[in-house]
């Protein structure tokens, strides 16, 4: 059986078997469909491995139909779809499990995005961004689009791919500054402090999340699915490996390790301070390697007032 990616395997599945029926049995529907392989799913964000062939894993596809076209030919060609051969390349289809139905096949445009987004579209404004999880936005952009004829479910998907309006971002960067800088910077030494180990070890945690939400940021990559975070952090090119290795090392100190810990902490809080500086979204003269001094500086460059006004916390 050859060693290949998931996403790879799909996009030969499809050259291979799919678009050929489609082009002799529904030529009609070639001319008004997108396909591709986008979602939920390891593979879909290319970090899918030997441990991923457990289960929802093989080569499939998503045809994605406006709403008339799913009415007027979705059973049709699903039914045409499922009785074509069962293996391709020594593996088997894909076969979805109990919890991971409607990912592949025959697909609503407009179901698909709805089901990541609570709406058929993209975001019209400040507020309708903040209603919608980030890992459902890195979601909603990955994978690959092999082609669409139709130009719909692109169109969508280019304009979410654009990132975050600038002032939502900066909203989300002032409440990582004041986040990451309670829980790591103070929290857990005072914590220590009083033997709270338990409590500790909650802050420690929650400075790391914080942090690698900060890294996807300052990069304007959406925050995937909390299990894909570090891995996808790693590729990003603005800190992302530095602050991977620094964060693993946090990780395996034992728990006594406190000046060690707190040196990685620090070092880790001023990186992100000279790439906020870097960026000019804050002041370069300010001297503080406090993050809670930095965030409502950040706060401040917000253009749309209701949301400048929000406490810096606030995300």
């Amino acid at each position: 059986m050859e060693k290949i990616k998931g996403l790879e395997l799909s996009k030969k599945y499809f050259e291979k078997v799919y678009l050929p029926i489609i082009k002799s049995e529904f030529p009609e529907i070639l001319e008004k469909m997108a396909a591709g392989l986008a979602g939920e799913g390891s593979e879909c964000f290319g970090f899918d491995d030997e441990i991923s062939k457990d289960h929802d894993f093989g080569p499939s596809c998503c045809i994605w139909l406006d709403n008339n076209d799913f009415e007027k030919y979705g059973l049709k060609l699903q039914k045409r779809l499922n009785e074509l051969p069962k293996e391709f390349m020594g593996f088997p289809v894909f076969c979805e499990s109990e919890f991971g139905s409607n990912r592949r096949g025959v697909l609503n445009i407009d179901d698909w995005y709805y089901k990541f987004l609570n709406r058929a579209d993209c975001p019209k404004d400040l507020y309708e961004w903040r209603l919608i999880p980030e890992k459902f936005l890195a979601t909603a952009t990955n994978g690959e689009v092999f082609l669409d004829n139709l130009g719909k479910f692109s169109k969508i998907r280019n304009e979410l791919k654009n990132y975050f309006p600038e002032d939502i971002r900066l909203k989300k960067i002032a409440a990582r500054c004041m986040k990451m800088a309670q829980s790591g910077q103070y929290n857990y030494y005072r914590c220590m402090r009083r033997g709270e180990i338990i409590a500790a070890r909650l802050a420690e945690s929650e400075f790391i999340s914080e942090t690698i939400h900060m890294i996807f940021l300052l990069n304007k990559t959406y925050k995937p699915f909390y299990k894909w975070m570090a891995k996808k952090m790693k590729e990003l090119p603005i800190l992302g490996k530095k602050i991977y290795f620094l964060i693993e090392e946090l990780i395996k100190l034992p728990t006594g390790a406190l000046n060690r810990k707190g040196e990685i902490i620090e070092e880790i809080s001023m990186s992100v301070i000279n790439e906020l500086k870097r960026q000019s979204l804050v002041p370069r003269q300010i001297p503080s390697d406090f993050l809670q001094d930095y965030g409502p500086f950040v706060q401040q460059k917000i253009s749309d007032e209701k949301l400048r006004n929000l406490h810096p916390a606030s995300d």
